[in-house]
């Protein structure tokens, strides 16, 4: 089988292409045709070393994938060849909280989606919807299962209220497609006339342009009649933080996702800022199994289609990176591998 791994942290360019004999599942292993597979910010920082947890040297990449079940251990009782499955992005968290004993990530600590066939514990996996492509259900694990967290935690958010979303990035795209069968109104943040337009396709009732508008909270405030709004997903922080803060009511919730950058950031925080908020922030660091398996149910059960932006072939995984970090996406950038 074709196969991508990444020596050690250094840039793209080190993502090693290769051959490799076919692995054979273990007793609750399920090998997977892998058909699909995306890219997330996560897999940026991985291949240069920015990111929390370390990598498994030789790793293959990719939390994040789907395919077809095409053999099954002598113990797996949960599957069968031809299912349709994807996994977890934590694939021994299954339910509750995070907890130190369950800390592994595949493309990360251990093998992930970017080669022909994969291995994957039957505990980890789950069975995508009928109606989705291949393509569209690897936008589940990690953007979808985090976009599902943000709006759904205990208290987060009930119908009626007003949704706030960063950029055009997978994460804030699944939100807001999400947060409108939810009932909720969104509004959304972009300096793109093209992005703006496709929000408006997805339901998103109101765009601020934040390059025409620096000071973009305020619009965000004045397009709620001055309230601020019940929830901010924040994907875009640190430098953004301050803002969200000022865009939100005073008892919002704001869903700081995102600390780890590139390049070291500091978050700033003004007295300004704080101010006239009692807003309630807290972390998400994407879901368990339990949650993916809800998400399932709701795109199910509303047909909900992950927006896929560009698809790009196995043998182009590298360009795929490239623009994913460089070109700005509307959803997910997906590899195609089978």
């Amino acid at each position: 089988m074709r196969t991508h791994r990444l020596p050690g942290p250094g840039s793209l360019d080190d993502i090693v292409a290769g051959t490799e004999d076919m692995p054979t599942p273990g007793p609750t292993q399920l090998l997977i045709k892998a058909k699909a597979a995306s890219i997330n910010r996560r897999d940026l920082l991985i291949t240069t070393g920015r990111y929390p947890l370390p990598a498994r040297p030789d790793v293959i990449p990719l939390s994040d994938g789907a395919g077809e079940v095409v053999g099954i251990g002598d113990a797996v009782r949960r599957f069968s060849v031809g299912d349709r499955v994807t996994a977890s992005y934590w694939p021994r968290w299954i339910s509750g909280p995070l907890r130190a004993e369950v800390i592994d990530q595949l493309g990360c600590t251990s093998d992930g989606w970017l080669a022909e066939y994969v291995l994957i514990d039957e505990a980890a996996a789950v069975c995508i919807p009928d109606h989705l492509s291949y393509a569209e259900a690897a936008a589940l694990p990690c953007a979808g299962v985090t976009a599902w967290n943000a709006l759904t935690r205990p208290g987060t958010l009930t119908a009626g209220q007003t949704v706030l979303v960063l950029g055009t990035g997978d994460v804030s795209v699944f939100t807001a497609q999400l947060a409108k069968v939810m009932g909720c109104r969104v509004i959304a943040t972009t300096s793109s006339a093209a992005k703006a337009e496709r929000l408006r396709e997805i339901g998103v009732d109101e765009v601020v342009d934040y390059a025409a508008t620096p000071e973009w909270s305020k619009e965000v405030r004045a397009l709620t009649g001055g309230a601020g709004v019940d929830l901010v997903v924040e994907t875009q922080g640190p430098a953004t933080f301050g803002q969200s803060l000022r865009a939100a009511s005073a008892y919002a919730k704001i869903c700081l996702l995102w600390v780890v950058s590139e390049k070291p950031e500091a978050i700033t925080i003004t007295e300004d800022d704080l101010s006239g908020s009692l807003a309630t922030i807290w972390r998400e660091f994407v879901g368990n199994r339990s949650d993916l398996e809800a998400l399932c149910r709701a795109v199910a059960a509303h047909r909900i289609r992950p927006i896929v932006d560009r698809v790009f072939g196995f043998d182009e995984a590298i360009a795929a990176y490239r623009s994913y970090r460089d070109e700005g996406s509307f959803g997910k950038v997906v590899i195609e591998v089978g």
